[in-house]
């Protein structure tokens, strides 16, 4: 039986939640809290397998229970919100940064659809998150291990000349690091597929530009994508590339389950871009885009890999290191830098061409 602990203020979405997650007999529901500081002392006493945790409470937000929470006794943290406003979904993202696992719609009886399947998806959701080994936040740099070179990149090596990025869980905060960290003359262009909750994608775009000297958006089908540009998939839409500089965007099927897909993604910039590709996997839970890691492997790109130790869930980066198709292996806090060296050699490289 999964433990499950809700700190939220409303009494109409607190009752409508108990009754969802109460639906679910692998689902328990051993407390409720009604204001952030509730839910970390709550956490502390009674050790749930995982909390759903709203943002705007009294007393205590969920900003700051859940920078407690990560820090004190590490649990798995759903963040819910009940809309899908861009700016609000921004201020969400940030309980991402701090630790949680994952933002989800709250799920709402005036909703569109079939109610049945929208709480059947929340619960799968809140017994996948609980699943999550998670780990206590604020590690000190120090202890960082040193990257790992599974493959030596031959100093002959074409110039990268696009880079392509995929994650899931975890992979909003694994983000917001890297795009802050990159400079503002970064020489190629950037293209991400995030999984993420359906209406969520704009706000995580608002949220990531807010952080990144980069300009970061939503892509849009047909788009001519530019240096000092990231693109990041649209809800529900594949997003690849039509031409070297063209974005696609489309309603093809799902690849694995996933649309967008990673391996949709990894592929155009292999066929496209060739041994010019480069690519990067997060932490993300299952093995999106392994697939397409092959092809840009294959097709002489370099294949990044985020480490286990700084993976919120290693499946997605731990299987193209499985398959021996990552180049390097490397901590989150080295892979901005990595880039910036691995990109600045191919503007070298470019400059020196006959």
């Amino acid at each position: 039986m999964i433990r499950v602990l809700i700190a939220e203020d409303s009494a109409t979405c607190l009752g409508l939640l108990v009754e969802i997650i109460g639906s679910d007999p692998e689902l328990k529901v051993i407390a409720t809290a009604s204001h952030g500081a509730e839910a970390v002392t709550m956490t502390r006493d009674l050790r749930p397998d995982v909390v759903v945790m709203d943002i705007h409470m009294p007393i205590m937000d969920g900003f700051e229970a859940t920078r407690h929470i990560m820090t004190d006794v590490p649990t798995p943290i759903v963040i819910v919100s009940a809309t899908v406003n861009v700016r609000e979904v921004a201020v969400s993202m940030h309980a991402l940064r701090l630790g949680a696992l994952a933002l989800m719609p709250k799920p709402s009886l005036s909703g569109t659809g079939d109610f049945s399947d929208t709480a059947r998806h929340f619960t799968s959701s809140i017994r996948a998150m609980s699943q999550v080994r998670v780990v206590r936040r604020w590690n000190p740099r120090s202890s960082l291990p040193p990257p790992r070179l599974l493959s030596s990149v031959p100093a002959t090596a074409a110039p990268a000349r696009m880079l392509a990025i995929a994650a899931s869980t975890g992979g909003p905060g694994a983000l917001y690091r890297i795009l802050s960290e990159l400079p503002a003359s970064f020489a190629v262009p950037i293209v991400i597929v995030q999984h993420i909750a359906t209406g969520f994608v704009e706000g995580l775009a608002t949220w990531l530009n807010g952080a990144s000297k980069l300009r970061v958006k939503v892509a849009v089908d047909g788009e001519r994508i530019e240096a000092g540009t990231a693109y990041i998939a649209p809800d529900d839409l594949h997003l690849g590339l039509s031409h070297l500089r063209q974005l696609a965007v489309s309603t093809a099927p799902p690849i694995g389950g996933f649309r967008p897909s990673a391996t949709h993604l990894f592929d155009t910039v292999a066929r496209l871009h060739g041994a010019g590709g480069l690519a990067l996997v997060l932490t993300g839970m299952g093995d999106d885009g392994l697939p397409g890691l092959r092809a840009v492997h294959a097709a002489g790109g370099r294949v990044l890999a985020q480490d286990e130790q700084t993976s919120v869930v290693f499946g997605m980066p731990g299987a193209a290191v499985a398959a021996g198709v990552a180049d390097s292996i490397l901590p989150l806090e080295l892979i901005a830098a990595r880039l910036v060296r691995l990109v600045g050699d191919a503007r070298t490289s470019e400059g020196k061409s006959p």
